[in-house]
This record gives C-alpha cells, structure tokens and sequence, in this order.
C-alpha cells in the first residue's frame, strides 16, 4: 500500500492511560472488569496497576484498545443533568 492510501491508525497518538482512564470514566471499574475479565480491572483497580499490567501483556492490551475503539465508535448519548429530568423541577 503506498502511503496515500493507507487507513490512518485510529489508535495513533492515543496513549494507553488515556484509553484505561476513558474506559473508567465510561464505564466504571465494575462495568470494566465485566466486559475484560482481568484482575487488574477487578481487585483493588487503578490506572497505575492495570497500565504496568497492560504494558507487559499484549492479549490484555488489544482487550482493552479494542473496547476503546468500540466505546469511541459508539459513544453514549449525552443524559440530562439530575435538574433537568422532571420538567416541573426548579420554578416554584
């Protein structure tokens, strides 16, 4: 392939904090030990624990950027603040 018609790596210049640190925002530690069944992500998390962990084992890393790029393809649509849920809240 030359180079102008090679797909741009949709990974490049993200680094792997911020997909872990993404992955918690959206999900949670509960919610990301249940999609990646990994210790890490299940006993006592943090970012610093699951990066050393990653960073030496490759199936857990292409685990965690192939959720990333799931979670960046498909991102949630944006809730209401808890003020605005009920249309009578706040005017009285």
């Amino acid at each position: 392939m030359t180079e102008s018609t090679r797909k741009p790596d949709p990974l490049h210049g993200v680094t792997l904090k911020a997909m872990v640190e993404h992955l918690v925002e959206r999900y949670g530690w509960p919610g990301l030990g249940e999609r990646i069944t990994i210790r890490c992500f299940t006993h006592d998390p943090s970012v610093n624990s699951s990066l050393k962990f990653l960073r030496k084992t490759p199936w857990a890393r292409e685990k965690v950027e192939s959720l990333y790029l799931h979670s960046v393809a498909h991102p949630r649509k944006t809730r209401l603040e808890p003020d605005r849920l009920s249309p009578d809240s706040g005017t009285d």
